[in-house]
Parts: structure tokens; C-alpha cells; sequence
């Protein structure tokens, strides 16, 4: 039934400011922008080895009250170094949601919550490195 990640969305209450912030992160610039460039409803980046995509999109359009704060399910982002990449992400305005911990069989996992009130998880997961490596 399900086969994957395919996209993870983020509400933001200011795309302009979401697409500089998240540009400066992931060191790329959206492929896709509605309606346009100049004033984006929704911006998506291609992200990592698989070039899942994350969109940003404006709050207006969420189906639920964005302005409660941080909440729901956390999507999880395979990284080399959850330690480092967390620091960055704390450098580039993010709060701490969850500090990293050292999980069983070298699973590691953190998460923050990104200048716009979304949770961003992080993990090292030796699964994701042996399904690559296939």
C-alpha cells in the first residue's frame, strides 16, 4: 500500500521568508513556484538521493488552525551527521524540538522547529544507508 516518501509539506505563514531560509539550508532553489517567483502561494524543493520533495505553502490553504504551534507527525530526514546538521539548523534560526539521542543499533534522531513554526526531524538510519546501497 504505501511505497514511499514522496513530499512533505510545511504551512508557512510567509513563503518569501520560508523559501530564503530553507534555500540557505538545503543549498538549492526550488524547482517549482505557483504562481509566481514574485509572490508564491507554494515553492518545492528537490531534496536528497531519491530527490523527495518538500513543498512550502502558504497558511491560508492549510485544512487546520497552523497557529497553535508545533504539532502532528514528524517527518524525518536521513542525515550523515544528525549532531552537526542540527547544530546548523540551530545556527540558521531554528529552536530545539528535540536534542539528538543516540537510539539502539546506531539509529540517532533529533528534530527542531524551523523559524515558521514546523517540525523538522533528523536522522541517521543505517536502514535508509543499506537501502541505498542496493
Amino acid at each position: 500500500m504505501l511505497r514511499g516518501f514522496t513530499t512533505i509539506t510545511y504551512f508557512v505563514d510567509d513563503v518569501r521568508a520560508a523559501r530564503r531560509w530553507y534555500a540557505d539550508m538545503l543549498g538549492v532553489e526550488p524547482y517549482f513556484e505557483r504562481p509566481d517567483p514574485d509572490d508564491p502561494a507554494y515553492v518545492e524543493f528537490r531534496v536528497g538521493d531519491y530527490q523527495h520533495e518538500l513543498g512550502l505553502i502558504d497558511s491560508r490553504y492549510a485544512p487546520h488552525d497552523t497557529a497553535t504551534g508545533p504539532a502532528g507527525a514528524v517527518q524525518y530526514w536521513h542525515v550523515d551527521d544528525v549532531r552537526a546538521s542540527y547544530a546548523r539548523l540551530l545556527s540558521l534560526g531554528a529552536r530545539e524540538h528535540e536534542a539528538p539521542v543516540d537510539r539502539e543499533a546506531g539509529w540517532v534522531t533529533a528534530s527542531v522547529v524551523d523559524p515558521f513554526g514546523n517540525i523538522v526531524g533528523l536522522m541517521y538510519s543505517p536502514h535508509y544507508l543499506e537501502v541505498l546501497g542496493r
